[in-house]
């Protein structure tokens, strides 16, 4: 199976990746047991079908190992060309503290050793406590690595309007800033898409169908207990869910999803990953995957033949205004991650 040209983006002049994000925070160990025979079939089922774009960090467990074991079965399977086609982008998440430039440089030499790579395609950096203005020290040492040819590409997670606007103002060369986006998490439309697009910098997504939340298995469904809530995603994007409204209005959004979905004979996922997917500034939206457990690649591939109409958003928007303002109750993009 192979994905139409609509599903590729050049990311950067030199790097062109697919709009759909496999996102692999689903191997560290929060999502239930992983077998790594299995996860890496199922990398390998992923690139073969178009999905060659993969999303880690340096905290997501065995990640970066699982890359490189890809990698080199990927060489011995399909060619050294091969690996032209495979991006890996992946996180730094350093404790707050001193940032010299060797602190700096074993952090990206430990996920250089581990994914196999020369150089990282996008090293994206998040940082916990804005108080300490040591990320600028640590964003400086990165683009330090970036000229040494260590990283490919620099980019941001989880950082907020302000302060990205403060990075932007060093000429540190960010290409993208990796946000929760979603039909009921649309803080980024605040003031960071704008931002994005005026200085030329991409949105990466996660978060976008809620965990598994935006899916015709919820419809119609009591509201989950706390034990029925059996991952980490479950966990987290139904407190999202929690503060932008409540289970009964979430059941009307999923309502009228559905309605669209059965239009353009597609799924809830669909509707609501498409809606973001075409959003500005938006370069691509990350799907988290449990490699060799739970996948939708055929599913997910439908992504790029659907097309929503301008009836469809207003559908979609007048369930979504009756929502709480999560920019006010919670903050800018990534605020529910400082200390």
């Amino acid at each position: 199976m192979g994905l139409p040209g609509s599903s590729r983006l050049a990311f950067t002049a030199d790097l062109e990746i697919c709009r759909l994000l496999a996102g692999m925070w689903q191997v560290s160990g929060a999502h239930g047991r992983i077998d790594r025979e299995r996860a890496l079939r199922s990398m390998l089922a992923h690139f073969d079908a178009g999905f060659t774009t993969f999303d880690l960090a340096d905290h997501y467990g065995p990640a970066e190992d699982f890359v490189g074991e890809f990698r080199r079965r990927l060489r011995a399977e399909h060619g050294e060309a091969a690996l032209a086609r495979l991006q890996a982008f992946t996180k730094w998440v350093p404790e707050p503290g001193p940032m010299t430039r060797p602190i700096v440089e074993r952090a990206i030499d430990a996920s250089l050793r581990r994914m196999d790579v020369p150089a990282l395609d996008l090293l994206q950096f998040h940082w916990w406590d804005y108080g300490d203005s040591r990320y600028l020290d640590a964003l400086r040492g990165l683009a330090d690595l970036r000229e040494a040819g260590k990283i490919r590409h620099l980019a941001l997670t989880n950082f907020d309007t302000k302060h990205l606007e403060i990075i932007l103002g060093t000429g540190i060369p960010v290409v993208s800033n990796q946000v929760q986006y979603s039909l009921i998490d649309r803080r980024p439309e605040v003031a960071m898409s704008e931002l994005c697009r005026r200085h030329g910098v991409y949105l990466l997504t996660y978060g976008t169908v809620a965990g598994g939340f935006f899916a015709e298995r919820y419809l119609g469904r009591a509201e989950p207990t706390r034990a029925e809530l059996a991952t980490a995603s479950l966990q987290k994007y139904k407190r999202m869910i929690d503060a932008w409204g409540g289970w009964p209005l979430f059941q009307e959004l999923l309502a009228v999803l559905d309605s669209v979905a059965k239009k353009h004979r597609a799924t809830i996922a669909n509707v609501a990953t498409r809606a973001i997917l075409g959003r500005p500034a938006v370069a691509g939206v990350i799907l988290g995957v449990r490699f060799g457990e739970a996948e939708h690649i055929a599913e997910n591939a439908r992504v790029f033949e659907l097309t929503l109409e301008p009836e469809d958003h207003e559908r979609i928007e007048a369930v979504t205004s009756g929502s709480r303002d999560l920019f006010r109750t919670i903050g800018d993009c990534g605020d529910e991650y400082r200390r």
